[in-house]
Parts: C-alpha cells; sequence; structure tokens
C-alpha cells in the first residue's frame, strides 16, 4: 500500500513540476526532459512520462497545444486558485476596468481565474473610451505575435497603416506593449532612424508609437538580436507654477531640482524616453508649465500652444 502511495505521490509531483515550467513559458520535450532532470527526476523514460503526463492533464481540462518539432504551449489552466474575500474583489475590479478599456478576452481570463459564479460589480465608473476593442480576433493575433517578439529579443519589422491610410514599414530593435490614454500602442526602439535635433546615437528621437489596432503585420524575426537592453531617454527641465507650484514628482524618473524653499514654483528634471508624450502631458499643464529646456522640446510645446491660440483668432 506505501508503495502505492508513494508511487501516486511521485507521478503527482512531476505533474506539478511539469505545469510550472509550462505555466513559465513554452517548451519542447527536450527542454522539459533537461529541466526535469534537474530537478530529481529519472532521465531513463522521461520522454514517455511527459508524454502520459501530458495526456492526462488534457483529460483533466488543461488546454496544452503541441505539434511537431514545436514547443508545448499551456494555453488555459484549470488549477484551482484560493482566494480571499479581498483578493476576488480585487480581481473582479481588474477584470471590469481591463473590460471598459476594451481588453475582454483578458478580462475574461481574470473572471475565469476568479471562478466568479455570475458577474461582479465593484462599481468602478471609468472613462476611458478606447477607439477600438482589443479583444477582436486580429487585434488579438498581433499582440499576441509582439509578445512572441518581446521574448525572442531579435530585430522584427512590422507593417503600419497611417491615419491617412499609407501603409509603410520599421525595422524595430528593443520593443513592448504601452497603454496611453486608453490606447494601446507599440513602443520601439527604430535603429536606423535619423534624428533631427540629437547627433548622438541611440537617442530619445528614435523611439516611436505605434497604434496596435494600425499594425497590418507583423514580420518574422531576424538573425540579429537586440542591440539595446533599455530605451534611450532625454533630460528635460521644465517648470510648474501657480496652482502645480506645490508638485511633488510621482514617477520615478522625476526629480526636483529647485530649492525646496522655493513656493513660488517648482523645477522639475525628468528623463523621458517618448518626448511626443512629453509634450502632450505639459500641454496640459497649461498655463502653470514651462519647458526650461532642451531649447527645441521647448519651442514645440510654444509651437503647439501658439496655434491652439491661432485657432481662436480667426474672424
Amino acid at each position: 500500500m506505501s508503495s502505492k502511495n508513494d508511487n501516486n505521490s511521485n507521478q503527482l509531483g512531476f505533474m506539478l513540476e511539469l505545469l510550472k515550467l509550462l505555466a513559465e513559458k513554452p517548451c519542447k520535450k527536450a527542454e522539459l526532459e533537461i529541466l526535469l532532470s534537474d530537478r530529481g527526476f529519472e532521465a531513463g523514460d522521461l520522454s514517455q512520462k511527459i508524454a502520459r503526463a501530458i495526456g492526462k492533464l488534457r483529460d483533466c481540462g488543461f488546454e496544452i497545444k503541441a505539434a511537431p518539432n514545436r514547443p508545448y504551449e499551456l494555453v488555459t489552466s484549470v488549477f484551482p486558485v484560493i482566494l480571499s474575500e479581498e483578493q476576488r474583489q480585487a480581481l473582479a475590479m481588474a477584470s471590469e476596468l481591463l473590460a471598459s478599456l476594451g481588453f475582454s478576452a483578458e478580462a475574461g481570463h481574470i473572471h475565469r481565474i476568479g471562478n466568479f459564479q455570475k458577474p461582479k460589480s465593484p462599481g468602478l465608473r471609468t472613462d476611458f473610451h478606447p477607439p477600438t476593442d482589443y479583444s477582436e480576433d486580429k487585434i488579438n493575433e498581433v499582440v499576441r505575435q509582439l509578445q512572441q517578439r518581446f521574448q525572442q529579443k531579435r530585430r522584427f519589422v512590422v507593417w503600419y497603416r497611417s491615419r491617412k491610410g499609407k501603409e509603410t514599414f520599421w525595422d524595430l530593435d528593443k520593443s513592448e506593449l504601452r497603454l496611453h490614454n486608453s490606447v494601446l500602442y507599440l513602443f520601439a526602439l527604430v535603429p536606423d532612424f535619423r534624428s533631427s535635433h540629437l547627433e548622438t546615437r541611440p537617442n530619445a528621437e528614435q523611439n516611436i508609437t505605434l497604434r496596435v489596432d494600425r499594425i497590418t503585420r507583423v514580420g518574422g524575426v531576424s538573425q540579429t538580436p537586440w542591440t539595446y537592453s533599455k530605451f534611450p531617454t532625454l533630460d528635460i527641465t521644465y517648470r510648474l507654477t501657480g496652482d502645480l507650484a506645490s508638485y511633488r514628482p510621482r514617477r520615478p524618473h522625476e526629480t526636483v531640482i529647485s530649492s525646496l524653499e522655493t513656493t513660488e514654483y517648482v523645477d522639475i528634471l525628468t528623463q523621458e524616453d517618448c518626448i511626443f508624450w512629453f509634450r502632450q502631458r505639459m500641454l496640459q499643464y497649461g498655463a502653470s508649465a514651462r519647458v526650461l529646456n532642451p531649447d527645441w522640446v521647448a519651442k514645440g510645446v510654444k509651437d503647439a500652444l501658439k496655434k491652439a491660440y491661432d485657432n481662436y483668432c480667426v474672424e
């Protein structure tokens, strides 16, 4: 009896370790054999044990994709998650927020993790109006392909359709997804981009924003690894006055450089990797903000404000 219990315990331990590995990332059988042997499982018949364990997990409701010369990929897990009431409420709030942003598929995943019997409504009110539903099959596939490219960390190409309908392609280095003002962007460094104001390379002008819903195609990875491990930034100094004179930075890349005894204004040094988004923020601050340097960034904000003013001077 003891031998049978030990055998069942070993099988359960083997399947749990297998699930842990697949939850981290897709793995080929050969890779699983190495990892499982490193964790103390005998290497003799690991190939057969993996195949049998995958079959049993599928019978239990785990969705695991597999194909010849392709890695095993855990698509859906049915493993029970034990949560406190506060944790369930937090998940419900996250699910509702994602759904309001247009990420209904991702909201559904959280809903299943929480195992909610009926939709919860924590009363979270949002004012987000995304331009598209990011759960649409085409966009979902683009996001999935982009996430694969991020994991591979090799240069790749995307085809992009502009607001006016013109399609171009971009050869990209380091990349990631960012959500900004309810819009999902591919934020990426273009290694061959020619900057207008900065001579050193890489520089912040090489970072571009591409709306994910306008990406028409994602190319395969090249043989060239990403050259850069982080996005280049630009040091910008700006001053806040009036109602914002008491502002204290919340962003980790911002630092107060004016005297703390000064109450009429506060000067902030910030390291920005997206100049366009920074300019948008300064425009939102209106008359309470002034960019001090670099001069060309200040001029960009000034020109935008002048154009806005001129719109009200038309007879």
